[in-house]
């Protein structure tokens, strides 16, 4: 059963460029990748931070955030 990774974004151009480089590149049978647009969901932004986000996009995968590149800081989605 793969595991779970959530892939956190705004929806700005960086974001969205990393979404299919990075979140559509990993192995489907190692995880399942979960995509989060925290500007639509702003109910899970406090999700994203208690998981060590600090800026979007962000992966978190194995419980470990991964920065991909600066598009927004957490804090301007709260």
């Amino acid at each position: 059963m793969p595991q779970k990774a959530i892939f956190y974004h705004a929806g700005c151009s960086v974001c969205v460029d990393a979404e299919q480089a990075v979140a559509a590149a990993i192995d489907p049978a190692r995880y399942a990748v979960e995509i989060v647009h925290l500007g639509e969901e702003t109910g899970r932004v406090a999700e994203a931070e208690a998981a060590g986000v600090k800026s979007v996009p962000a992966l978190v995968l194995d419980g470990l955030p991964y920065h991909i590149n600066f598009g927004a800081s957490i804090d301007v989605l709260k």
